[in-house]
């Protein structure tokens, strides 16, 4: 994501100001459900189709603060306080944050208060009145629930807030330490939901929320496992808005049905990977159109939960797969080259680095091969010196007869990152002695097993957020982790380290003017990256972005980016909806 170092600068004094801005603007085969389809000749303006393929169908549960729940309601049904523009150059400056649920933001001094104005006159969609005190109830029943506290945010799980209290119309946080970086994670990252109908939940950790009552543009309207519909929420607060009335949002198991309906005009809004996609998607029509910027990584996850008897919990034996994989081989093989290698370091160092910027310190990078550059002869002489020196049937092991074999989880209805595993990195580890079994799974056994950590190895990508250092946050800090058998937030790894939580919190705390504090921290977590290798980055995660302007209007263009532009991005699809108008 864009450079740290410079994003911050001059941003002391903007983030402690009263921030009144202006509101933000205005599969097997094919789905199973054909009737949210048209074709391109007969395509209503006011009817939007989603082609984001996801490898399962749905089981029609919103709850926002479960991870495998959250994309499917917030931003639509489900608001945050306020938005930030992850593709800003400087997301955290006023200009680029925007109102919500919230109309005005202030720091106190020592960033350690926080305080929001709720925005009146805003209703439920079951027509309740919303009001600040829902606000701090939301925060509230995220300590009192932290598996829902899907960022850590509360102090319980090593995060900074303490209290959350609501007066009249302004919701105030105490923080135990100064936060301002913590602001995109507070104020963007969290759905605000009704206290009416959740103080009301027995157990809203498992609350499964089939009929969201929220406050966005739209409503769940129906929902079967092929077809959830949106409805535009005829009482939305925002006048006139949204303008396209309904959303249908198929379900795909895998890439080629979803790619078939977006070349047909059947589908107007892709998320996905097109295999040459020139040739199957752009050449159909002048009105088609891709961008898609980097935002994170595709990385092997390494599952650090499961003891000293694995040997995975040996870093000799991590840093050997991280050296065994050609990375620019998979980035071109697996992903057609439409996104870039990644590399150990977790940082975008193509031309294009989408929010990133150049935050990448090579001078450390080059004690560690270039941040692992591919190099099979250092993977094996690591691994000889972990111990694993007799190769049984083309299978390391060591003296006592513990053998280098893993079962890796993929999501088997991503076509991309299936040959990606299939046609380079199981063959480039087999060829240095580790045997990897490929288990493509449905997207709901795949989510499970990552996210209760029963698994060995598995292949993800995180969502990222306004710089480098929040998708490392996202991996390394042991607040965002539980046990195995328990749903980790997002740091499926079981990674922790307390040296590297203080990394992460002694940046979170710092100055947003001190450019050369918060770049060295940055390189200490690189660091942390290239030294104990917790996962292996191996391609660049983008935007996955396709639009149609036959009949729609107002999508996220160069150099408009208002909001990240892949559907699956949250809370910005929200946004993203809020600017669609149907055309002329």
């Amino acid at each position: 994501m864009r450079h740290l170092t410079t994003r911050w600068t001059a941003l002391t004094a903007a983030l402690a100001a009263a921030g009144l801005l202006a509101a933000a603007c205005s599969s097997s085969s094919s789905s199973s459900n054909s009737s949210a389809k048209s074709s391109s000749s007969g395509a209503s303006a006011s009817t939007l189709t989603i082609s984001d393929e996801s490898g399962g169908t749905w089981a029609c549960d919103f709850n926002p603060f479960l991870s495998s729940d959250t994309w499917f309601g917030f931003g639509p049904v489900y608001e945050p306080l306020m938005f930030v523009n992850n593709l800003a150059p400087q997301p955290l400056a006023p200009a680029n944050i925007k109102p919500w649920l919230a109309t005005a933001y202030k720091w106190n001094p020592t960033f350690t208060q926080l305080t929001f104005t709720i925005r009146p006159g805003v209703k439920w969609s079951d027509g309740t009145p919303m009001t600040a005190a829902d606000v701090a109830y939301t925060f509230n029943m995220l300590k009192a629930h932290h598996s829902m506290d899907l960022e850590s945010l509360w102090s319980n799980v090593g995060g900074p807030v303490t209290a959350v209290t609501a007066s009249g119309n302004q919701v105030v946080m105490t923080l135990n330490k100064p936060s301002p970086l913590y602001f995109y994670n507070i104020a963007d990252q969290v759905a605000i939901v009704p206290q009416h109908i959740w103080s009301k939940i027995a157990n809203p950790t498992t609350y499964n929320d089939k009929n969201p009552i929220g406050t966005g543009a739209y409503t769940m309207h129906a929902c079967t496992p092929a077809n959830i519909q949106y409805k535009a929420n005829p009482n939305y607060y925002q006048a006139g808005l949204p303008k396209i009335k309904t959303v249908n949002f198929p379900s795909y198991l895998t890439n080629p049905p979803a790619n078939a309906d977006l070349a047909s005009g059947a589908d107007q809004w892709g998320s996905q990977y097109i295999p040459d996609i020139q040739a199957a998607y752009l050449s159909k029509s002048a009105d088609y159109h891709t961008y898609s910027p980097p935002v994170a990584s595709v990385s092997i996850v390494i599952n650090l939960g499961l003891g000293k008897s694995s040997p995975l919990s040996n870093p000799l034996v991590r840093q050997a797969m991280a050296y065994a994989i050609d990375r620019p081989k998979a980035a071109q093989i697996g992903e057609g080259g439409q996104e870039p290698p990644s590399n150990q370091t977790d940082i975008i160092t193509t031309a294009d680095k989408g929010p990133y910027g150049s935050s990448y310190d090579a001078a450390q990078a080059a004690a560690y091969g270039n941040a692992y550059a591919y190099n099979p002869a250092k993977a094996e002489a690591l691994l000889k010196q972990a111990g694993y020196t007799k190769v049984v049937g083309g299978v390391r092991q060591n003296s006592a007869g513990q053998k280098l074999s893993f079962t890796l989880v993929n999501n088997g209805g991503y076509s991309d990152w299936v040959a990606t595993l299939q046609d380079v990195v199981i063959p480039e580890l087999a060829a240095v002695g580790i045997q990897v079994h490929l288990n493509d799974l449905s997207q709901t056994s795949y989510e499970s097993a990552l996210y209760t950590g029963k698994y060995q190895l598995g292949y993800f990508a995180q969502t990222g957020g306004p710089g480098a250092f929040y998708e490392m946050r996202q991996w390394l800090f042991s607040g965002n982790t539980a046990p195995i058998g328990q749903v980790a937030a997002t740091n499926y790894s079981r990674y922790s380290n307390k040296n590297t939580d203080a990394l992460i919190n002694e940046y979170a705390a710092a100055n947003p003017s001190d450019s050369a504090k918060l770049a060295g921290i940055l390189n200490q977590l690189q660091l942390v990256m290239l030294k104990e290798v917790p996962i292996i980055p191996v391609t660049g995660q983008v935007d996955w972005y396709q639009w149609d302007t036959a009949h729609i209007t107002g999508w996220p263009t160069p150099p408009n980016w208002y909001a990240q532009p892949a559907q699956y991005a949250y809370p910005d699809w929200g946004i993203v909806l809020q600017h669609l108008a149907p055309k002329g």
